[in-house]
């Protein structure tokens, strides 16, 4: 029995860190293209929160909130936030910039 519930265990780590990474590359993709629109340079990105939740749609998952810097001129930055529920954008914050 103790087996049993150590695999379970390890199953579920191994997909925790398995979608942990899905949501990262995704929030990579969603910041670069902001970068692109905005025609700035994408300079970092990091998690700042996550956590299980209830979506929006009533299922549970994973809140996540990122962190990107970019710069518009290459001597100032600035910093967006992005807000994920599973791999999907949910809000993205971009504050003023100087072009």
């Amino acid at each position: 029995m103790f087996t049993l519930w150590m695999l379970m265990l390890s199953a579920a780590v191994i997909y925790f860190f398995w979608q942990n990474r899905k949501i990262a590359e995704a929030a990579w993709l969603h910041a670069e293209n902001q970068a692109k629109q905005l025609n700035v340079q994408l300079l970092s990105i990091a998690c700042i929160k996550r956590r299980i939740g209830i979506l929006k749609n009533g299922k549970p998952g994973i809140k996540s909130q990122f962190l990107f810097e970019f710069s518009s001129d290459g001597e100032t930055k600035y910093q967006g936030e992005l807000e994920f529920e599973d791999i999907k954008l949910v809000n993205s914050t971009i504050p003023p910039y100087r072009m």
